[in-house]
């Protein structure tokens, strides 16, 4: 018997994207990691990106929650943590 639409689930996705827009020494800049993707940046740029996507990871991590599962308010609440 065929799935119809309403019984098939969507697994939940999430990822954060960082987009650098400084970058202006003919380097592109790349990183994928777990929940996360950044482009572009300067080098100073790019890695803290790197540092605030580690981080956020890390504190989901520690809270045992995963990205597609964390609410947007929990999520602004864990970015104001790091850049306090």
């Amino acid at each position: 018997m065929k799935p119809t639409k309403k019984s098939v689930k969507k697994k939940k996705s999430a990822a954060m994207l960082g987009l650098g827009l400084d970058g202006e020494d003919g380097h592109t800049r790349i990183t994928k990691g777990e929940n996360f993707v950044l482009y572009g940046g300067s080098e100073d740029t790019h890695a803290m990106m790197q540092e605030t996507a580690i981080k956020v990871n890390e504190k989901l991590d520690r809270k045992g929650v995963k990205l597609e599962d964390c609410s947007p308010c929990d999520l602004a609440s864990i970015f104001r943590e790091i850049f306090e």
